[in-house]
């Protein structure tokens, strides 16, 4: 077996796991599901890992069924594994290992008839996010998303008992849907320009044509549908109702690497197939992206500094992060794509756990409130422990994975724009500093409890218990699992290799010509240099600072109300003039309203045009 034939495994072994388990599941005791289920998500992984080293010295491409391009022209599909797309792949198998671990005790047994559902479903979702990272045809990646998609939605309402579920499934599949037309017809509108469907191929075509109304159209088409699964502002609004009604294993794929796929997809899309001489200018990708990015972290931040509701306040700090990482991104130079691929790995550790954690609090105290659970968790120190340390990681501090890819991307970003450091700093501290507050309140008991905020969507105390064992003990997976996610999001800013390697896939990633060329059964092409990612002073001090913000701004929430001195007056007064003026009307754009988030959609869509065509 060559290092090629490992790709389509990748997709295949988890596409079989998943048949295995729907057809038999319901005849077979729970510990056998269970073991299929971890064989399956194993072999992916190890299958990945052999695909991750095989990928060392250059791009690995296979073409099913050995129909490769003859005179410039493919009709194949064909599967490219470079190291970004491994690497993300890998990360996705990853969680997927770590959420079947985490479910072995966590939900009760269900009826037997749907007994093999939802590991059944976990593997369809492993294979339609490997399919999508090891893509190298534009048609497959928007069949493998609308997979990921479509068990996405079935997982959100798994608790089909319950309305809300099936509300919040709603929402996601209606919005996710429409994006999905949008999507396709965009790559109808790039195959009648074309004749292509590989990513390399319709790049390669393009580099004939000028970038007119119809390619931009294009371009905005096949990005909705991304950007909607990667919960850029205006698109955003589905994910914290779905993340607020899901299970807790499914919140910590759709925040821990979901979403993040949405941003690899938009990099993906833009570098291999717009970025041509006659393409999309860098420098409007770049300005409208950045100004998309900030938009999402600074939207993202103030929401979650609103929730007590746990799961959505942990769904806002996703769409906190992603902003920063489509910020990344979008400066388009391999130390910001390294930033940002240090930034996801560690982000994604440190969400799953937190996700997890919050799952071992909705099943010893069937709720999610941060007032209602105030000292209530006192019991529980370790998880205490660790969610304290997933905010601490969140704030950015050194050496957790998250703070070296936001050192990183603050230095590429400080190379043009200068402002933008300052935006990593105040998001990193808001989302840390809603967690660190969280933590305070429900694991220590500090403070009082606030039961009078506004806004019935920001409570989370009427959440059933996802486990009928209200009295058990806590399943130890239940807090190993979290704990080696930490360990994992640590070790990412700890191991000089990781960060060699992820350096060397954003190199990779941003050589468009080694691309093309491999991708059309060329030579591998040149790759550009490895960039710089590791620490700097500059990058630990702001990381620091970051974290003592976090710190002072759940101190001050926590127990700013019993300063006596004047500033403390003043500041209060400040905080609730804000929140009058910005933070309300915010929060009911937020109206949870199907019909509100579809016109945002179609406003989102429109001005990423006007936008785009304005600088064209």
């Amino acid at each position: 077996m060559t290092t090629a034939d490992l790709l389509p495994l990748a997709v295949a072994v988890p596409l079989l796991g998943a048949v295995l388990l729907a057809a038999a599941g319901n005849r077979l005791p729970r510990l056998a599901r269970d073991v299929i289920v971890t064989a399956a998500a194993a072999a992916v992984l190890a299958d990945l890992v052999a695909l991750w080293h095989g990928s060392a010295h250059g791009r690995v491409v296979n073409w099913l069924g050995g129909y490769r391009p003859r005179h410039g022209v493919s009709v194949g599909i064909v599967l490219v594994g470079d190291r970004t797309g491994v690497a993300v792949a890998l990360l996705a198998a990853l969680l997927v290992l770590a959420v079947v671990c985490y479910s072995w005790r966590y939900f009760a047994e269900p009826p037997a008839r749907h007994a093999g559902t939802f590991p059944a479903l976990i593997l369809l979702f492993e294979a339609g996010m490997c399919g999508f990272a090891l893509t190298g045809d534009l048609f497959d990646a928007f069949v493998f998303f609308e997979l990921m998609g479509t068990v996405a939605y079935a997982l959100t309402g798994y608790h089909i008992e319950d309305p809300r579920p099936l509300q919040g499934a709603l929402t996601f599949g209606v919005v996710n849907s429409l994006a999905a037309y949008a999507t396709l017809l965009g790559i109808g509108l790039l195959y009648a320009r074309t004749g292509e469907l590989g990513f390399a191929s319709i790049g390669a075509a393009l580099e004939g044509h000028r970038a007119d109304a119809l390619l931009v159209t294009a371009f905005v088409l096949v990005l909705t549908g991304l950007l909607v699964k990667a919960a850029v502002v205006p698109f955003h609004f589905w994910l914290p109702d779905a993340h607020s009604v899901a299970p807790t294993p499914v919140c910590m794929l759709l925040s821990g690497v979901m979403v993040e796929l949405g941003v690899y997809g938009v990099a993906r899309v833009y570098t291999v197939v717009f970025a041509g001489p006659h393409g999309i200018p860098h420098g409007a990708f770049r300005d409208t992206f950045v100004g998309f990015g900030v938009l999402t972290a600074l939207t993202g931040a103030v929401m979650c500094w609103q929730q007590r509701h746990l799961k959505r306040m942990l769904a806002f700090s996703t769409i906190a992060h992603v902003g920063l990482f489509l910020t990344g991104v979008a400066l388009l130079t391999p130390q910001g794509l390294a930033g940002t691929a240090l930034y996801v790995a560690g982000h994604a550790g440190a969400k799953a756990a937190l996700f997890g954690v919050t799952g071992v609090l909705l099943d010893r105290y069937g709720s999610v409130d941060e007032d209602t659970l105030h000292g209530r968790a006192r019991e529980l120190p370790l998880a205490g422990v660790l969610f304290t340390l997933g905010g601490l990681a969140l704030a950015g501090l050194p050496p957790f994975g998250l703070g070296l890819g936001k050192a990183v991307a603050e230095h590429a970003a400080a190379a043009d724009l200068r402002w933008l450091p300052a935006v990593f700093v105040a998001v990193s501290a808001a989302t840390g500093g809603a967690v660190l507050r969280a933590a305070l309140h429900v694991f220590a008991g500090a403070g009082t409890a606030d039961h009078h905020r506004p806004g019935p969507q920001a409570t989370g105390d009427a959440e059933e218990p996802e486990i009928r064992e209200a009295s058990r003990r806590v399943p130890a997976p239940m807090l190993v699992v979290p704990a080696v996610l930490l360990a994992g999001s640590l070790a990412v800013g700890v191991l000089p290799a990781v960060a060699h390697a992820l350096a060397g896939a954003a190199a990779s990633f941003t050589d468009r010509a080694g691309y093309l060329s491999a991708a059309a059964d060329g030579p591998a092409g040149r790759t550009n240099p490895v960039p710089q990612a590791g620490w700097t002073t500059e990058g630990v001090l702001l990381g620091c600072l970051s974290a003592l913000l976090a710190v002072a701004c759940a101190a001050g929430s926590v127990w700013g109300a019993k300063v006596p001195w004047p500033a403390g007056r003043r500041a209060a007064l400040t905080v609730r003039t804000a929140s009058r003026r910005v933070i309300l009307p915010l929060r009911r754009l937020h109206s949870g309203h199907l019909g509100d988030y579809v016109s945002w959609l179609a406003g989102g869509i429109a001005v990423l045009l006007l936008v785009l065509l304005a600088q064209v």
